[in-house]
This record gives structure tokens, sequence and C-alpha cells, in this order.
């Protein structure tokens, strides 16, 4: 673990998409700053950079420009492999489409999140009664409701104890009621646990869940609500 206050740090992040005059340009310098154990809502309009930003901070694509540091770990110039082993170690990601893999079952959906870390997968059981989805253990996802898919999405998100928790959307799927049990679940795991979270809303309700919350509008951060 790094010394720093901020498990995430970001500097001068630019991104675009395309080239020449085609280019779309979506991160113009962006600075952001994430200490240990907060949970950061950040809000803006559609198209503003959200997504690209959590993507950039979970690794899975490279920056134009600036750098990245991750629990002291600057990491600029890190190959496939490195950002790879990063992601597996300290990461942990919910997306709004939640991305649970259709041929296996609710119980091997999170076993195989811990398999492939080289990690016990005796705690599935309990993970699924945690979140209160133990009934779909043995159903695929297309036989799960939305707000079970979601659930089980989180649960396996956490599995492996991540440092950090990236959400994407991730009530934007459901209804009120599952909406909040969701926050519910991710407040433990911020509280109890000590993950750092970093979710994006469009949602004011959600935000009450946030420790803090920042603003993105065409690229770049305009203001935080301490």
């Amino acid at each position: 673990m790094g010394d720093s206050e901020y498990i995430l740090e970001a500097d001068g992040l630019h991104k675009s998409f395309g080239s020449g005059q085609v280019a779309e340009h979506v991160l113009r310098g962006l600075d952001l700053r994430i200490r240990r154990g907060e949970f950061l809502a950040v809000m803006g309009p559609s198209g503003c950079g959200k997504s690209t930003l959590l993507h950039l901070l979970g690794l899975m694509s490279g920056t134009d420009e600036g750098t990245i540091v991750i629990d002291g770990l600057n990491t600029t110039g890190l190959g496939e492999t490195g950002r790879a082993e990063l992601r597996r170690r300290k990461i942990g990601f919910v997306f709004q489409r939640f991305n649970l893999i259709s041929v296996l079952n609710g119980y091997d959906n999170i076993a195989l999140s811990l398999r492939i870390r080289g990690m016990d997968t005796s705690r599935t059981g309990e993970l699924l009664e945690a979140m209160g989805v133990k009934a779909v253990a043995h159903k695929k996802p297309s036989q799960m409701s939305i707000g079970q898919q979601q659930r089980l999405a989180v649960a396996r998100a956490i599995a492996h104890k991540p440092d950090i928790l990236l959400a994407d959307e991730p009530t934007g799927s459901l209804d009120s009621e599952n909406a909040e049990a969701l926050l519910e679940l991710l407040t433990r795991a911020n509280r109890q646990d000590g993950q750092t979270i970093v979710m994006i809303t469009h949602s004011d309700a959600v935000t009450e869940a946030a420790g803090r919350v920042v603003h993105m509008k065409d690229g770049k951060i305009t203001n935080e609500n301490p």
C-alpha cells in the first residue's frame, strides 16, 4: 500500500477517439484525487466523459496524455499484463449492463471471479446470501430478474475485496426499491470493508449515499460538493 492519503490520483488526463478532423476529444486535462475509503459520486450530462474517466481509472483503456497513480504506483508505461494484474488485485467493476457470464449460473459467476485470482471460493455461498440472491445460485442470468442480476454483479465485484470499486450507473436499470437495496450494499462495502467507491450517476437521490460529489462538464471536473 502506498503512503499517500489518496488511493487514486489523476493528473492532466486527455482522451480522444478517432483522429484528424473527426477526432472527438472526450477528456480535456482532467484532474481528480480520491482518498482511501472515500465514497465518491461523479455526475454530469451525457457525453461529458464520465464513463471514459471510469474506464481510464480502472486501467481498461489508456490515456492520450496525463498520469494515473493507483495506491502510490504510477501506471504510466505499464503494459497490458501489468495493467491486468493491477486490475485483478486492486479493482472491482459494477457495470450498468451487468456483464454477467450468460452460460454460468449465479454461484459460478462469483466463484470464477475468485478462481482467476487464485482465491478460495468457499465464501461464494456467503456472498450470495449477504446480497439476498441465494435463490439464484443455480440459475443462469437469463432466468433472473433485473434486480437479481445487479445484486449478483455487485457480489462478483466485491468478492475479492478490492481496494477500489468502480460503478457505472449501477442503479440505472433498477426500480426504486432495488436501487435503494443496491445502494445499501455499496454503502456497507464502503463503511464496513473500507472499500473506496467511485460511482457514476445521473440521480440526485443516489448521491445521498456518497460522501463527496464531483460534477463533470466538457471533459473536466467543474465543481465539487463537500
